[in-house]
């Protein structure tokens, strides 16, 4: 029976909207594509104007992802440009294109889910995913990650639906254009796949190898051009995450990490129902233990974050959706123990919604500098100001400012290692700048973010606590508009409830 687009559907996409509009911002492990694709769509053949020649972060990246994201978008920017409005809604543009990328291949694996293991599997699999913060928060963001993550549904899908060799294709493209180390989990497949007999060995070979040489090609062909050098941007992160280990330097976790703090973290219920589905639905195994064994391989290097093993929560879900499946089923029949062990999940699931929750609030207040920004943008509409000349300091450029956050006008610098007295020699009007107290600047307001979640009496309230993170300044010369009300910068620690 072949599933269509429905109401499970149409809810993830609105969360996942919900969350674009709650956090448009990014970070900086999104930095790389995100004014990529800026440039692409505003700068375009002006190859001299891109951010990455003058930013180019530790390692390059691919101009494909954003490519594709900002092709689709550029009919979305005309109208934007049209009715003459900020560029902040270009960044909104894209971040639901690639939202809507992301959430098709989910809805293809959802396709899959449903002819392999029936139509209440494929709804629980929904159900799962929506109870769920970091899919659906991640799914929009231009992480390198998320591009891997759309190959890697499709990949599933294609292996669910019997066609191997479809499968590793997806997996090659993931690995060597988006993320080299999606080659863990192609041979953690290939293994399976080889040991299932779903494809022979030279098929295996020879369509991979076909693959992998169209798809080097192109990232070589299209990002030497905007590189202006000859490049293959994932060998370089290869050689410098796994030849060099220089990722290391960004932190370094247990071995365990993944298991005991990233999996269960992003996947919440899911995660004891994934474990039951395997052992439930032997269907189920070749999949999920694939899965496993590619982050016991990746747990091997040191330096881990969430976003990483991130490719693999949906198979786990549809592990754990066909485990709910099968309850829902045998509640045709009901026992007492079927029904208390299907209430209690549907308890557990509903905490894991009311924590997603949690977490989307207080992914709202981690993006201070992009609020920053704003703020300064709109205070200084309202007091008929002239648009200034900024310097944006480390610590809002990595949490939330972008070129989409630019305004007509105004101009910008990001130069780096200022000393606090250099700040008035260079001619700055505004700062955005970590610090709370600048010589020949007066601080006009404090942008708090989120520092912790604490628990409160009586239980169970949840404190979001902020701390003021970013600091508005402007030159002293300027005078103060008494017109205008800033809130003055305050540091002390506040925080609002959720109980």
């Amino acid at each position: 029976m072949k599933l269509r687009f429905d109401r499970w559907d149409a809810l993830m996409a609105v969360l996942a909207g919900l969350h674009i509009l709650l956090a448009p911002y990014t970070k900086v492990e999104e930095s790389f594509n995100i004014q990529a694709m800026h440039d692409l769509l505003f700068h375009q053949d002006s190859l001299h104007k891109y951010d990455h020649f003058e930013f180019p972060g530790v390692v390059p990246r691919t101009f494909l992802g954003p490519i594709a994201v900002s092709a689709v978008s550029y009919p979305f920017l005309i109208a934007i440009k049209f009715l003459e409005l900020p560029k902040i809604y270009a960044l909104y543009t894209v971040r639901f294109v690639l939202g809507a990328f992301v959430l098709g291949t989910l809805y293809r694996l959802r396709q899959a889910v449903s002819r392999e293991f029936g139509l209440v599997a494929s709804r629980y699999f929904a159900v799962l995913t929506i109870a769920q913060f970091h899919l659906l928060f991640y799914c929009s963001r231009p992480l390198p990650n998320i591009f891997a993550l759309a190959l890697v549904d499709l990949a599933f899908s294609s292996w669910l639906s019997g066609s191997a060799a479809s499968t590793l294709r997806y997996l090659v493209i993931a690995a060597s254009v988006f993320r080299c180390d999606v080659i863990l989990l192609l041979a953690t497949v290939g293994v399976m796949l080889l040991w299932t007999r779903s494809i022979s060995f030279w098929t295996a070979v020879k369509s991979s190898a076909i693959t992998a040489v169209v798809s080097v090609g192109l990232s070589v062909a299209v990002d030497s051009i905007f590189w202006q050098r000859w490049i293959w941007p994932e060998f370089e992160v290869f050689w410098f995450n796994s030849v060099l280990n220089r990722s290391s330097e960004w932190g370094i976790s247990p071995f365990h990490w993944y298991f005991t703090s990233a999996l269960p973290r992003a996947m919440m219920a899911a995660l004891p129902l994934a474990v039951l589905g395997l052992i439930l639905e032997r269907r189920t195994r070749k999949y999920v233990l694939s899965v496993l064994l590619f982050i016991v391989i990746y747990s091997k290097l040191p330096h881990k974050e969430l976003r990483f093993i991130l490719i693999v929560v949906p198979v786990l879900n549809m592990s754990g959706a066909v485990a709910m499946a099968q309850l829902h089923n045998k509640l045709k029949k009901p026992s007492y123990f079927s029904r208390v062990m299907y209430s209690f999940i549907l308890c557990m699931l509903m905490a894991s919604f009311g924590i997603s929750v949690l977490m989307a609030v207080a992914s709202y207040a981690n993006y201070p500098g992009g609020h920053a920004l704003q703020l300064l943008h709109f205070k200084g509409k309202v007091s008929g100001e002239f648009p200034g000349h900024v310097h944006i300091d480390v610590l809002p450029a990595m949490t939330g400012v972008s070129r989409f956050c630019e305004m007509p006008y105004w101009s910008y610098s990001k130069e780096e290692n200022l000393s606090l007295d250099a700040y008035s020699s260079r001619n700055f009007t505004h700062l955005l700048n970590a610090k709370d107290s600048i010589p020949g600047f007066d601080c006009l307001e404090a942008v708090p973010g989120f520092t912790k979640l604490k628990l409160q009496k009586p239980f169970p309230q949840v404190l979001i606590m902020k701390e003021p993170k970013v600091f508005i300044h402007r030159a002293e010369y300027l005078g103060r508009d008494e017109n205008v009300p800033w809130q003055g910068c305050y540091t002390e620690m506040t925080g609002f409830g959720k109980s």
